[in-house]
């Protein structure tokens, strides 16, 4: 028996069925921690899950999502956090908390995190499929820009700025993977105050 059997056996004896997305990516993070992503399968993932695969896609449409965990719950609730700022708060500092509360992490999270940001960052097939999620983000950022520019979301300015906040949270992301004791929100508020004071040092 393999030990990605002998993980699944445990699981279903000694453990309720994982159900949630958060529980079920996490289960999918510790087996490509261990075994690796292309060599770990959506069956291993459910089967440790204590699921049969067709429940599994009932949260997850492939793999290639199971890392991402609960991303569009929490663009959902970006997207409500930039609705309910106050019209008088500048544009780029709203932006600057909106995307530092969106990358806030609990305490017990920050190491499954750490572990989805590296092979976000890092695996090839992850980094082709990523393409798709940074749209989703950059579509939340240009429309809530366009709104208060008076302008199109798909215009230069609202573009241009959901191109650069991305880059520089992405930035910050491996700035935080380098260093173990970085603090990930601190990171991303001095990266993003770099941005609005247009880089002068």
């Amino acid at each position: 028996m393999s030990s990605l059997d002998d993980a699944a056996a445990v699981t279903r004896l000694g453990r309720r069925r994982s159900t949630s997305r958060a529980e079920l990516s996490h289960i999918a993070l510790r087996l490509f921690a261990e075994h690796g992503f292309e060599e770990t399968t959506v069956d291993d993932v459910a089967s440790a899950a204590g699921i049969g695969r067709r429940t599994l896609f009932r949260y997850f449409p492939s793999k290639n999502d199971l890392p991402w965990g609960d991303f569009d719950e929490q663009l959902e609730h970006m997207r409500a956090h930039l609705d309910e700022t106050p019209e008088g708060v500048p544009l780029m500092d709203a932006l600057r908390h909106a995307v530092v509360e969106f990358n806030r992490l609990p305490p017990e999270e920050v190491s499954w995190h750490r572990q989805r940001m590296r092979l976000l960052l890092n695996v090839p097939a992850l980094q082709a499929h990523s393409t798709l999620r940074y749209q989703a983000w950059r579509d939340v950022v240009s429309d809530y820009a366009a709104r208060r520019l008076g302008v199109p979301a798909d215009s230069p300015a609202p573009s241009a700025i959901a191109w650069a906040l991305l880059g520089i949270a992405l930035s910050a992301y491996e700035q935080w993977l380098r260093h173990e004791d970085a603090d990930l929100a601190e990171l991303l508020e001095t990266s993003l105050a770099m941005l609005d004071k247009g880089f002068r040092l």
